[in-house]
């Protein structure tokens, strides 16, 4: 950041009086302005016993699969937002969520919120983010071509779960890649 939304000054890095984080505060009309994590949400979506992904058509990751996920947008609750990210990526219709995995991201500041969900019907095709959609058994799933780790890690969950059919919330935390893994 490097102007102030409220004034159009120039902002500083500073930790504010009374605070204990750095912060953008405008050193004009003295608005701290607050930086929070986003938050994206989705559905492990099923019909029978596959899984919805998408192949997704948008950086990051263009061409690599994903569960129907996006962030969240104001006004609206996470299961709302899981249900219109399905319907946005895959045109798809979701029923029966049940929220599955909380992932905090914390080096990019984002938590992912996984919902468990049913398909309504087989009436899904590739929304405007997404190359194609398609239905997977386990077996099929393409893991070396998925795009976060956070879907890696649902699924994993999932299909572990399925087994026992007992879906309890997961809480977990993905850290930030090796240096040396990303080359």
């Amino acid at each position: 950041m490097k102007f102030c939304s409220q004034c159009g000054n120039p902002v500083t890095q500073r930790i504010p009086e009374g605070d204990s984080r750095l912060r953008f505060v405008c050193d004009s009309c003295q608005t701290i302005h607050y930086q929070n994590p986003n938050i994206v949400a989705g559905c492990v979506a099923t019909w029978g016993s596959k899984v919805l992904l998408c192949r997704r058509a948008i950086e990051p990751r263009l061409g690599y699969w994903t569960l129907p996920a996006g962030f969240m947008e104001n006004g609206e609750t996470i299961e709302q937002a899981a249900v219109r990210e399905t319907a946005e990526e895959a045109c798809a219709r979701v029923r029966n969520l049940s929220i599955y995995t909380l992932i905090d991201v914390p080096h990019i500041s984002q938590v992912h919120v996984f919902f468990r969900a049913e398909l309504v019907d087989l009436d899904f095709s590739a929304g405007p983010e997404s190359l194609e959609v398609m239905l997977f058994e386990e077996a099929d799933i393409p893991w070396s071509e998925l795009a976060f780790r956070t879907v890696g890690r649902t699924l994993e969950c999932f299909f572990a779960d399925r087994q026992t059919e007992v879906y309890p919330v997961r809480s977990e935390s993905i850290p930030p890649l090796a240096q040396a893994a990303i080359t």
